[in-house]
């Protein structure tokens, strides 16, 4: 059973990750599929504003014309190396105020966007008629090569669209082709907040699915340790009730064997010593199916004969009465009330009062302590006894049905398990509350509170 269910919780637990992996991963697929379309989104709005720079400023692309003419002619009649070239082209005078005029735009026609971009030089190359095609730069984007823009990093930007200029030009008599290609990228500022913003709802959705998830395991995982707790209750009291009861049994059985014997029927002495051990068997065996069906009753079920009790008098009666059944158990009393009127069910107390004690001597007590006192407004009973303790990881379990202070799993005291619980049900019903302070070797003390 233990290893079944052992069993059972780990598929549960490898059933429940595979489930938050596979959550995880729609999450992830679905943010990359937001930041594709917000990327998507951004390149269509800046496609609108323009598609190529003459409609920022067509003066500004004249001079950058201009330049890039002045550049390859100087090249072709050898007053320019490529190095040259590159750095003209780079280190224009008009690159700051090309991107004051696109930032303006951005912030003109994109206000709910907060861009920052760059526009980065990938390709110079000079086609000439009698000559092979003279490529004099063309390097992957790097913001080093930045023509323009206010961008210091590639890093979080992204490629909005490429732009490819050809120029035709005659010198010397001969005709000249120029392709220029640069990049723009831009970079949205807090672009992940906007994504998370519009994932809110997914985001939501999978954080509840997950939770309901962990939930509906912890559910089920506690449900399953209770149905296994149950059932090993179940088991150790099947185990403990056989066991109570065969001892009568056996003796029943033993006494009427000897009852059929001539010699003990004549023998009135010994009859009657027969005759009172199959009383006692009878009274035990009717005592075991008693306590079973008290304790089968909840508290809210239990029917209480209450009276006006002089509760001092009435725990001496016990106590007395006590100190008859085990004359060598140790009793003292230290009472700090007088004369305490309390309303309570005389017959159920009692039992449950008894069935404390008898728990004290059970497990190693030879002295028995009971004090009273008056605890804010409520009347206090301590039983405090000097046995083997509990520890402290069993305390909460003593008030369960059925439940036995184990030792090294075994039971080496008798009983089903019914006594502490039959004292909480009766002190609940009563509206009071019972407690357990102890450590292993240092006894035990159990404190009974009652409303005044």
């Amino acid at each position: 059973m233990k290893q079944r269910i052992n069993l059972l919780i780990s598929f549960s637990v490898i059933a429940l990750i595979v489930l938050m992996t596979v959550q995880c991963y729609l999450v992830k697929t679905a943010y990359e599929y937001k930041v594709a379309q917000f990327h998507t989104q951004i390149k269509n709005e800046i496609g609108k504003i323009t598609n190529n720079y003459s409609d920022i400023d067509s003066e500004l692309v004249a001079k950058k014309e201009a330049l890039y003419k002045s550049l390859s002619e100087n090249y072709i009649r050898g007053k320019n190396t490529k190095q040259d070239i590159k750095i003209g082209v780079l280190k224009n005078e008009y690159q700051s105020a090309v991107t004051q005029q696109i930032q303006r735009k951005f912030e003109k026609d994109l206000p709910y966007f907060k861009i920052d971009f760059a526009i980065v030089l990938n390709k110079f190359i000079l086609y000439q008629n009698a000559k092979k095609n003279d490529t004099i730069f063309s390097e992957k984007p790097f913001i080093e090569n930045k023509l323009y823009g206010n961008l210091n990093s590639l890093n979080q930007a992204f490629l909005v669209r490429s732009y490819v200029g050809i120029t035709n030009g005659t010198f010397e008599n001969q005709n000249y082709k120029l392709l220029t290609e640069d990049s723009m990228y831009v970079s949205v500022i807090d672009w992940e907040m906007i994504i998370l913003q519009r994932m809110t709802f997914i985001l939501i959705l999978s954080l509840l699915s997950i939770l309901t998830l962990i939930t509906l395991f912890v559910i089920a995982l506690k449900a399953l340790i209770k149905q296994k707790k149950v059932s090993d209750v179940k088991t150790d009291f099947i185990n403990n009730i056989t066991h109570e009861l065969k001892t009568p049994l056996a003796t029943l059985g033993i006494s009427t064997k000897i009852l059929e014997q001539k010699n003990i029927r004549d023998n009135e002495e010994n009859f009657n010593a027969i005759v009172n051990t199959i009383s006692r068997q009878n009274n035990r065996l009717q005592s075991l199916i008693d306590q079973v069906m008290a304790n089968s009753l909840a508290e809210n079920e239990l029917e209480l004969q209450k009276e006006k009790i002089e509760t001092e008098d009435f725990l001496l009666s016990i106590i007395n009465d006590f100190k008859i059944t085990f004359p060598k158990i140790n009793l003292k009393t230290d009472f700090q009330t007088e004369k305490t009127i309390l309303v309570l069910d005389k017959f159920h107390l009692t039992t449950a009062f008894l069935n404390v004690l008898e728990n004290a001597v059970k497990y190693g007590s030879s002295t028995i302590t009971i004090k009273t006192k008056i605890i804010e407004r409520q009347f206090s009973i301590s039983i405090e006894d000097d046995g083997i303790g509990i520890a402290k990881n069993k305390q909460s379990l003593l008030f369960d049905k059925f439940y036995r202070v184990e030792q090294g799993n075994l039971h080496n005291t008798k009983g089903l398990g019914l006594g502490l619980y039959y004292v909480a049900q009766i002190i609940k019903a009563h509206q009071g509350s019972v407690s357990v302070m102890s450590d292993l070797g240092k006894g035990t003390e159990f404190t009974i509170l009652l409303k005044v």
